[in-house]
């Protein structure tokens, strides 16, 4: 089958990976396949919204191509087709929109990863290593209860077992020999590398010798903006507001809104998970979503929330602190801890037609005429913006780091001085104007500022270099053959 038409038929099997990577990969994998977490400050939202729910991998080729080997480690076949599984769940954990040449990057290195995990799951049976049928078991019955929280409670995970031809006993087969992989990878990786604590002075030191090793503090710009939006006219509107005004009514009336969702919603990259979101923090969704998300009651399907999407229904899940690599909770911009959002939603489109996208656009460069002319930005923003991000009254949006600029509007304030305006850039939420207002270069994070993270970075940073070290060793030894892919 292809991947399109599998990637949308495996809610639930996707659902539980995710329950799976995070119960049984955290010790061995994620650390050795990602980058240390920088012990950053938060940085500002950008003015580029973001979607609340991310695409599926672009397929990449036909059935044949999808069930063919992508490589051989010693006598154990990768097939492509685990590939565009893994592909297809890291872009719904992070809501990654890459392009199609950063998908196929991404589909490299997830090889490279699984290729690894071949290798290292050799080793483990070469040194003897095992886990008991009680540890799998206990690890797939922590990834099924989550999914099934995930999914809204027992009868919308049953529901969605119904539709996808399966049963729960036939999912915990499936995930049973996974699990007991990844439990030996795991296993392998803790008695190969056993944690010891770093003291602060230690770390101190390391970090003042090695600084190359830790992430920098990007570059930021201080950005001002001007937001002119498409947007539909009324009837549209209002025939939107009726589609979700009804789907509500039946969540009310007891039907489950993971059944409801998965029937009306016309989010493709959520609706056949229930709606489901996973976890948010503030800056990832539509400015809107976010604050209906912040302030509703937990458990409760609040009023219509429109945003440049459409008219949406939001359930938050539960609400938690944001916590750092040393379990303190996350501080914010405004100084409070932060919150990370467990939500999910049905979205009614009602997106603006040829000739609205058009008056939009004539109307944001006309305004942009103004300003390159002389016009006080200041007033531009008060008479046109209708910007609703993080922001001040004039616009004003604060530094924003450039890498976390989408990349058609980073393309764009790049080569401006401080004090010039852009030109009309358009993304999702509309058509934008710019004025750059102050420029920090890229820069070394300084001891004080990343002190009390470092015994956990300085821990992390030495178990990398000594992990890639040991698997690129074990590579040499392997027998490695790759295919066409």
């Amino acid at each position: 089958m292809k991947f399109a038409r599998r990637a949308a038929a495996l809610a639930i099997v996707l659902a539980l990976a995710i329950a799976v990577t995070a119960t049984a990969r955290s010790a061995a994998t994620k650390s050795a396949t990602t980058k240390p977490p920088a012990p950053a400050k938060p940085a500002p939202a950008t003015p580029a919204a973001a979607k609340p729910a991310p695409p599926a991998a672009t397929p990449s080729g036909d059935d044949q191509a999808l069930d063919a080997i992508a490589a051989m480690v010693n006598d154990d076949a990768v097939l492509a087709s685990d590939v565009e599984e893994q592909l297809y769940l890291y872009l719904q954990r992070t809501n990654a929109r890459p392009d199609p040449a950063e998908i196929d990057t991404l589909r490299h290195q997830i090889l490279e990863q699984l290729i690894d995990e071949k290798v290292l799951l050799s080793e483990a049976k070469r040194q003897g290593i095992t886990v008991t049928d009680a540890e799998v078991k206990q690890q797939v019955d922590n990834a099924i209860n989550d999914t099934k929280q995930r999914m809204g409670g027992e009868a919308a995970f049953l529901e969605q077992l119904a539709k996808e031809n399966t049963t729960e006993p036939q999912l915990r087969e499936r995930y049973r020999s996974e699990l007991r992989r990844q439990l030996m990878v795991r296993r392998l990786v803790e008695k190969h590398f056993p944690r010891k604590p770093i003291p602060q002075s230690e770390a101190e030191a390391y970090f003042n010798a090695h600084m190359d090793k830790f992430p920098k503090v990007p570059a930021e710009v201080r950005l001002s903006v001007i937001q002119i939006p498409p947007t539909p006219d009324s009837a549209a509107l209002a025939a939107g507001r009726a589609k979700i005004l009804a789907a509500r009514k039946r969540i009310l009336a007891g039907e489950k809104f993971a059944k409801v969702a998965s029937e009306v919603s016309e989010d493709p990259g959520s609706k056949d998970a229930g709606g489901d979101l996973g976890y948010f923090t503030r800056g990832r969704m539509e400015r809107s979503f976010e604050d209906a998300a912040l302030k509703q009651p937990l458990n409760v399907v609040g009023e219509p929330v429109l945003t440049p999407f459409g008219w949406h229904l939001i359930q938050v899940l539960d609400r938690d602190t944001l916590k750092t690599a040393s379990g303190r909770d996350s501080i914010g911009p405004d100084g409070q801890p932060e919150l990370e959002i467990h939500a999910r939603h049905i979205l009614i489109r009602v997106t603006p037609d040829d000739a609205d996208i058009a008056r939009a656009k004539a109307l944001a460069e006309r305004v942009r005429d103004e300003a390159r002319k002389g016009t006080n930005f200041v007033t531009l923003v008060h008479r046109y913006s209708q910007y609703d991000g993080p922001a001040s009254p004039d616009g004003d949006v604060g530094f924003v780091p450039v890498t976390s600029l989408q990349p058609q509007i980073r393309a764009g304030l790049d080569t401006l001085e401080i004090g010039q305006v852009s030109d009309v850039l358009p993304n999702q939420a509309g058509f934008n104007i710019f004025k750059v207002t102050d420029r920090h270069p890229e820069r070394d994070y300084t001891l004080d500022e990343v002190k009390d993270d470092l015994p956990d970075a300085v821990a992390q940073v030495q178990f990398r270099d000594k992990y890639d070290a040991w698997v690129k060793e074990l590579r040499s030894k392997a027998q490695i053959e790759y295919r066409n892919f």
